[in-house]
């Protein structure tokens, strides 16, 4: 079986815009916290996950959450898992149907912290905030293993190989421990609820993606409608001639 060697993939299209955008932010927010501190931290408690204030009507922190980090290493391991596997499956899916599983895998990661924050199980709290694309990048990560789940891995700087579904299947097992351990400060519900929904995302989507179906019914609708107004205009003119004696 062939294997994956985690050389540096190609940089291009919805995988390269979201890195670009999560840096660029990343960089602005450092920036802004050497001159105004304060607003820096304005801005990362309006614009980071806080479950309680998602109830209280902040809904865009669904999103808005994942492209925010905490620290260089942070951004670091995130954009360097998102560009490794991303760019893998954008070549092989295509940059729609990565660009639904990122966000979809991004908004029922919040949806999963929001409603599991309020049960106060291992110490889980509304009032803790949560930052990062982690979310997004474990939806990816179920799509992978359920796309090439046998794809075998080269492990650098490890000397040995693992397939896909065994590497994911590790990752969402650490996550889990790590919560139920109390390790609620490093967002592993996101982590959680990304992979739940990518899994359910892959299970049930169509096989282009919501926004290729959506855009097939919408012009479909369209045609439906242009076909109808042709044929009422046909009638009408029909109408007019016998009225006329000149129909037969």
């Amino acid at each position: 079986m062939a294997s994956l060697n985690l050389s540096f993939p190609p940089f291009r299209g919805f995988i390269r815009a979201i890195i670009l955008l999560c840096t660029a932010i990343y960089l602005a927010v450092l920036l802004l916290g050497w001159v105004r501190p304060e607003l820096a931290l304005e801005i990362i408690a309006i614009f980071a996950l806080v479950p309680v204030d998602v109830m209280h009507g902040a809904v865009w922190q669904l999103v808005t959450y994942a492209f925010l980090h905490g620290s260089v290493t942070h951004i670091l391991f995130n954009m360097l898992s998102l560009w490794f596997i991303g760019s893998y499956l954008e070549s092989a899916i295509g940059s729609r149907k990565v660009a639904e599983i990122y966000f979809v895998s991004v908004i029922g990661a919040a949806l999963c912290t929001v409603a599991f924050s309020y049960t106060y199980w291992f110490g889980m709290n509304p009032m803790i905030r949560t930052l990062g694309a982690s979310g997004g990048i474990f939806g990816l990560l179920m799509a992978f293993a359920m796309l090439f789940g046998e794809q075998e891995f080269l492990l650098f700087p490890l000397p040995f190989r693992m397939k896909a579904k065994w590497l994911v299947t590790i990752y969402i097992l650490i996550a889990l421990f790590s919560l139920i351990s109390g390790g609620q400060d490093i967002a592993y519900t996101a982590h959680l609820g990304g992979a739940l929904f990518g899994w359910i995302y892959m299970r049930l989507s169509p096989r282009k993606g919501y926004s290729y179906a959506t855009s097939e019914a919408y012009f479909g609708m369209r045609n439906s409608y242009y076909r109808w107004k042709r044929k009422r205009a046909q009638r009408k003119f029909e109408v007019y001639m016998r009225k006329h004696g000149n129909g037969k």
